[in-house]
């Protein structure tokens, strides 16, 4: 299924919510069950708009998966990822999530080489420097790694941890 959402690029969902056609074998079934889900979405450069777009085509994705809390937990920290991309550099982003039954991954690719760092806020930048605090603090994982001229922020979450 892919959707256009205002101000930004396509979003497509893909796995096991996909229509099937009737008469699919059983094997498929349940190797489609056993599939990643996944989520790709294109962040339109410094459009803030995104920000909330992808918390709700990530809720949507994680509808009945994990632990209570855990969808919330990787809507903030995904959303922190988000506004990071579009705050601190002067292109375009990707976001991608994948979801399976143990766990999710959400990776955010842009096009700036420098490396971001977790810091503690001074008390006069009342809602700068928490997001990658914040990252750290929650994913059960987290990282950086260099891709082309830029560079992929990630983090994962499992299902069951709380």
């Amino acid at each position: 299924m892919e959707r256009q959402a205002r101000g930004s690029g396509p979003t497509a969902i893909a796995g096991t919510s996909a229509t099937r056609r009737a008469g699919e074998d059983r094997a498929e079934d349940m190797a489609d069950q056993n599939r990643a889900c996944r989520l790709r979405r294109r962040l339109g450069r410094a459009d803030l708009r995104a920000v909330p777009e992808t918390r709700r085509a990530l809720r949507e994705l994680l509808r009945g998966w994990g632990r209570p809390g855990r969808s919330e937990t990787a809507e903030l920290l995904a959303s922190e990822l988000v506004t990071n991309a579009l705050v601190h550099t002067d292109d375009d982003a990707v976001l991608t999530a994948t979801v399976s039954p143990s766990g999710l991954r959400v990776e955010v690719r842009d096009s700036a080489a420098r490396r971001p760092r977790p810091r503690v806020p001074s008390a006069d930048e009342a809602t700068h420097g928490r997001g990658l605090v914040l990252v750290e603090s929650l994913a059960d994982t987290w990282g950086v790694r260099a891709q082309g001229g830029g560079k992929v922020v990630w983090f994962e979450l499992g299902a069951g941890a709380a």
